[in-house]
């Protein structure tokens, strides 16, 4: 039997998912063609660097997803968590 918090593996599977969804959403990129005007290549030079920061969005929510997972697997909950006393030292 292995020892998982599934709060935490859940929210990991979630963001893994939404990485990939806006993985695949910005898959397709941006192309420019030849006499293109000066506006048309400021509007192709937005649109790629809006591109390439939701693909480091979507690389930074897997890479945490999967961190997340992996520490679900380690993460163990005490018994007595919700009655946790603090020890007063001995005089």
């Amino acid at each position: 039997m292995v020892l998982v918090d599934k709060r935490i593996l859940t929210i990991g599977l979630v963001m893994i998912i939404i990485g990939i969804i806006v993985t695949i959403a910005s898959a397709e990129q941006p192309i420019g063609e030849s006499g293109m005007s000066e506006e048309e290549i400021i509007d192709l030079m937005i649109s790629e660097d809006q591109n390439q920061a939701y693909q480091m969005l979507s690389g930074i929510l897997v890479g945490i997803g999967f961190l997340l997972v992996l520490i679900s697997f380690g993460a163990r909950r005490k018994k007595d968590s919700a009655t946790r006393k603090e020890k007063k030292p001995a005089e």
